[in-house]
């Protein structure tokens, strides 16, 4: 991945948006739980319990995001970083519905930091 323009934690695509994380894998819990300053720009940070083997945490954080943003698993795909902790994940649907439903999500992140 390359620095991000603007310091963007998504940008607009062809068939939806695509979504930046930096994800922490064997941790106790599945979660989206903040935001994390990353050398190409921000990202959501995730947690998920499953072992980076085999991309069954990839597989992991994509189910994870798809119950996060209430949006069916098909539309969840691994875009980029699937040896890395930052990942690049297409969501494939509306981009305005998407980017509506990504700024609730930052909205309710900033307030519990509060």
């Amino acid at each position: 991945m390359t620095k991000r323009p603007g310091g963007l934690l998504w940008r607009h695509s062809d068939a939806g948006v695509i979504v930046y994380f930096r994800l922490n894998s064997k941790s106790s819990k599945d979660a989206v739980e903040g935001l994390q300053a990353t050398a190409e720009g921000p990202a959501f940070q995730a947690r998920v319990r499953t072992v980076p083997v085999d991309g069954a945490a990839n597989a992991a954080l994509e189910l994870l995001v798809a119950e996060w943003l209430g949006v069916p698993k098909r539309t969840v795909s691994l875009s980029s970083g699937g040896k890395s902790r930052l990942k690049s994940l297409q969501v494939t649907g509306s981009p305005a519905a998407l980017e509506s439903m990504l700024q609730v999500k930052l909205g309710s992140i900033r307030d519990q930091k509060r």
